[in-house]
């Protein structure tokens, strides 16, 4: 997934332009005169108040101040800014709580209207976003979980002990599985826990088979889909021949597959499902007691277009097409599970800088570095692992005129940079007597499990709003907490 900037093709809307190196000086002034010269509406201009960008909630001050709406609570993120200062990560619980209840309801709707005779349920995979103001207000949404690690099992472990979720719900396990790992499974399966292991290779059958609960098996299908994933290279999960030679598993429930992430058409999906469906059938002639499909997660969003897939459309296609296929082939319709984690959790998080310094540049798509009191490296990793795009918005000054950037992070690092793919982000001049500060949307998934302390910058703090009311999650690290993190305990020795 790209992540949405201003578009050259937004400016270029406004005055015709030919982009030789003799007009880059030229460029900014013309395009932010015209915009200011037609009264432009900047809240359209931002792409806020939009739900095909994930920006509903969204919304300017008269002042040009970036506002985040929840019902009739209204917090000013520039204020949010200057009080607790940057590096500064804003979550939104209840984008969390909306998106999720939106995407049941969906499922069920539509399972109601096409009567489909099989069970849904949503399992939020952990590793999207492990901290707990993430998880809590999901399983209070009723999601169920599923996790790809012996730590990440460890937290339910300690969330099952304090009684914080009751016994209903469901813990899927994937990834590869070691004897800590799988002990642990075992634990909580002799406790009382719905806990449900998803064979990943062969050197895990013959244990598991052994399991004392249900199971599930991954399968690699052997279709590509339309995403950031190679699957030419996929390692996890047992081949379609491999798992249709497995002898009989009395207690074999789940089949599961994972096609990628940030799947890019509609189209991947369902051809997804209808071949994920065909080994399903065959599987459960073998395995009767099979009667679940996991179709996994992958669901993408995107900023760049708006012609994009919704939870909306996809849900009913997906119930819709399994009813069509398992009426054909006379077998019950299977339960289904979907992880779409990126999807729930990506919106709920915004991730606020500060610009600390600008230095201009020659001959560019840029007018302007602008360096940033952050780390692109550290924060917002997937900037420069898979080239992610981001929805880049100034928190104030909303409606001044712009240049164009780009984005330096403040390591020393030649990577710590944002150019939009080499094209521009466009942001406000900068203000001698104010500090200009800028906001990164759509940072809730996977940038904190990936996130470092290239030359030990410290991460950002972190703040909850929610019922009107700001809580600090996470303190602003300082150097001896870093310090410590890398063997410095204080007595330098």
């Amino acid at each position: 997934m790209r992540r949405w900037t201003p578009a050259l093709a937004d400016v270029q809307r406004l005055e015709p332009l030919h982009f030789f190196d003799s007009c880059y000086t030229n460029f900014n002034l013309m395009a932010t005169k015209k915009i200011k010269r037609k009264g432009k509406n900047w809240k359209k201009f931002w792409k806020l108040g939009a739900e095909e960008f994930n920006t509903q909630f969204l919304d300017i001050s008269k002042d040009g101040e970036l506002l985040a709406n929840e019902g009739h609570h209204v917090y000013n993120l520039y204020d949010l800014a200057r009080k607790y200062g940057t590096p500064l990560q804003v979550i939104f619980p209840f984008v969390l709580e909306d998106r999720l209840k939106d995407l049941i309801g969906y499922f069920q709707a539509y399972i109601k209207i096409y009567n489909y005779k099989g069970k849904f349920s949503y399992h939020y995979p952990m590793k999207v976003n492990q901290n707990k103001e993430f998880v809590l207000p999901l399983i209070s949404e009723g999601a169920n979980l599923e996790v790809t690690s012996a730590n990440e099992l460890w937290i339910v472990k300690k969330l099952w002990e304090g009684e914080r979720f009751n016994s209903k719900i469901r813990v899927l396990c994937n990834g590869p599985k070691t004897d800590q790992y799988l002990d642990l499974i075992e634990e909580l399966r002799g406790k009382g826990m719905n806990i449900v292991p998803i064979i990943e290779g062969p050197e895990e059958v013959d244990r598991l088979v052994k399991y004392k609960g249900d199971i599930g098996v991954r399968v690699d299908l052997s279709i590509k889909a339309d995403t950031h994933w190679d699957k030419k290279f996929d390692r996890f999960g047992l081949s379609e021949k491999d798992v249709l030679d497995l002898s009989r598993i009395k207690n074999l429930k789940i089949m599961h597959y994972h096609m990628g992430s940030q799947i890019k058409t509609q189209k991947s999906i369902l051809e997804a499902v209808k071949h994920g469906f065909s080994i399903y059938a065959q599987l459960q002639k073998i395995h009767p007691s099979l009667d679940t499909l996991d179709i996994g997660g992958g669901f993408g969003i995107s900023h760049e277009k708006k012609k994009f897939y919704t939870a909306k459309v996809v849900s009913s296609n997906i119930v819709k097409l399994l009813k069509t296929l398992a009426d054909k082939a006379e077998i019950k319709h299977p339960n289904l599970i979907v992880e779409w984690g990126w999807y729930i959790v990506d919106p709920a998080q915004i991730t606020i800088y500060k610009i600390i310094s600008k230095k201009l540049i020659p001959k560019a798509n840029a007018k302007a570095w602008y360096v940033i009191d952050g780390s692109f490296v550290n924060d917002l990793k997937d900037t420069w692992t898979i080239h992610q795009r981001w929805h880049t918005i100034p928190l104030n000054n909303m409606q001044d005129p712009l240049w164009t950037t780009w984005l330096a992070g403040s390591t020393c690092d030649s990577d710590d940079k944002y150019t939009a793919g080499g094209n521009y982000i466009l942001l406000p001049k900068l203000h001698e007597d104010q500090d200009q500060y800028i906001a990164l949307l759509d940072t809730g998934a996977y940038q904190d499990g990936l996130a470092s302390h290239h030359c030990l910058l410290s991460a950002p703090m972190k703040i909850v709003v929610k019922d009107g009311t700001v809580q600090i999650a996470r303190k602003r690290e300082n150097a001896e907490s870093i310090g410590k993190l890398f063997g410095w305990n204080g007595d330098h020795k």
